[in-house]
């Protein structure tokens, strides 16, 4: 029962998304830069991982060319080749060339030269469905942000990234049905605000 209800979510806050005029989605975009350049949270990541938005996620391309305008690395996630179901965080500039993986997502060709372990990043940024008021995300449900993630809550590291979601602020729920291997979120940033839960 709660996997057919957490579908439902999905595809209700999917609509959500998807029913945004370009105009919308441009506004949202260039909000999401502001918030970013206001937020103290963010000032000196240096090494930051965002995603290439797809299917009505709000547009990180603009928060992007902000990023390489400031000289910051950018990291976007691939899916690993040999750890079936995780992430790898690897580097792009303006000339990497993209390939759609198996889902339909833009991805860099792998170079491991240029790939960045989880603990030496930043920020990574985090796509998802929807999200609660007290940081739970509801995500496409491949799990694979949880599974990279989760690494990180058992790492001894002193120095971890900030995991922060990104969403519009119509994704946005009272609260969402949780499963155990659920990773919450201490920060969404949305176009009008940072939304703390840590």
């Amino acid at each position: 029962m709660a996997f057919k209800t957490r579908q439902s979510l999905r595809k209700a806050f999917r609509d959500k998304r998807l029913s945004l005029s370009t105009e919308q989605q441009t506004i949202a975009a260039q909000g999401l830069v502001k918030q970013y350049q206001q937020n103290a949270l963010f000032q000196g990541a240096q090494n930051v991982a965002l995603y290439l938005s797809f299917n009505g996620e709000i547009n990180t391309r603009p928060l992007i060319d902000y990023l390489w305008s400031m000289k910051r690395n950018v990291f976007v996630p691939i899916l690993h080749p040999f750890c079936k179901g995780h992430l790898l965080f690897q580097e792009v500039t303006h000339d990497t060339k993209m390939r759609e993986n198996h889902f339909g997502i833009l991805e860099p060709t792998l170079d491991v030269q240029r790939v960045c372990p989880v603990e030496k990043l930043n920020v990574i940024f985090t796509p998802l469905v929807a999200f609660d008021l007290t940081g739970n995300r509801l995500g496409m449900g491949g799990g694979f942000y949880d599974r990279t993630l989760a690494g990180l809550k058992s790492s001894e590291q002193k120095h971890q990234p900030i995991v922060v979601g990104l969403a519009h602020e119509l994704q946005k729920s009272a609260a969402l049905p949780t499963e155990i291997w659920d990773i919450g979120l201490p920060y969404i940033l949305t176009s009008n605000k940072l939304y703390s839960f840590s």
